[in-house]
């Protein structure tokens, strides 16, 4: 779990190394910013999120090619900043702006995965929209757990699946 992109300190979410995109807004009265400065600061939380990612992915990468390694990504909710008055997150979903409710997802798989492969990962559809509900189903599928509660239909890698729930006992 990572500290993230949340606000309103978003000056707080990243080291000074990692200030990319400047002005930015250094504090926490974000309505007060001005918006380059309020994206800027999101940006360089996101510049940061990015850099541990990779990281992670590299020490994945370091491990024995018999240990299947992947990585999932989520965000666990959005952010807005500012569009149409509205700033940080936490609105009922149905009066939840997109920004609020549209995020980030990824999963890296190394080539030697033995669960998914890298063309089954090309081949999936980017622009399909996805609930966080569908996270617990694909967690069981990449990790190898056979489960009765398993759900193909909330399952994102579902088309790259490899193992048989229907005999599961648990």
């Amino acid at each position: 779990h990572m500290m993230g992109s949340h606000g309103p300190t978003y000056f707080k979410r990243y080291p000074k190394k990692f200030k990319q995109f400047s002005p930015t807004c250094d504090r926490s009265d974000i309505q007060n910013c001005s918006a380059e400065e309020l994206v800027n600061t999101y940006d360089n939380t996101i510049a940061y999120s990015d850099f541990i990612n990779a990281q992670a992915i590299e020490q994945l990468k370091a491990l024995p090619a018999n240990i299947d390694k992947q990585l999932l990504y989520v965000s666990d909710h959005g952010e807005s900043l500012g569009e149409n008055g509205a700033y940080l997150h936490g609105f009922p979903y149905a009066f939840a702006p997109t920004t609020q409710t549209h995020v980030p997802l990824y999963i890296w798989a190394d080539e030697h995965n033995q669960r998914i492969t890298a063309k089954c990962l090309n081949n999936l559809n980017s622009t399909l929209a996805q609930s966080h509900d569908a996270i617990f189903h694909t967690l069981l599928n990449l990790t190898g757990v056979v489960s009765k509660t398993y759900q193909t239909s909330e399952d994102l890698l579902a088309s790259c699946q490899t193992i048989n729930h229907s005999e599961a006992k648990i």
